[in-house]
């Protein structure tokens, strides 16, 4: 009955170190998967200032007013005389 019971208690024993263990190791998933979420989130931030200073300079560089003056300056184009300019209908 002695070797019963002590099999019994070895069985439980092994059984709550094995939940033990796994708790501790669900623990530390959890906590790497929070350090792997905030530097995600950290360089999804950085990526988004990054997007927005791109887009500005974009609509810098594609503005009306410095299009027309490339334009004038460097291609040496000009707007057409009335007298120059042709209707075509279909």
């Amino acid at each position: 009955m002695k070797a019963v019971a002590a099999l019994a208690f070895a069985v439980l024993l092994l059984a709550v170190t094995a939940s033990a263990v796994a708790v501790v190791w669900a623990r530390h998933q959890g906590r790497v998967a929070f350090v792997d979420l905030s530097r995600l989130q950290n360089q999804k931030d950085s990526l988004n200032v990054e997007f927005g200073k791109l887009e500005l300079e974009q609509a810098t560089w594609a503005a009306p007013g410095r299009i027309e003056q490339i334009a004038r300056s460097q291609l040496g184009m000009v707007t057409p005389a009335p007298d120059q300019v042709v209707l075509v209908r279909p």
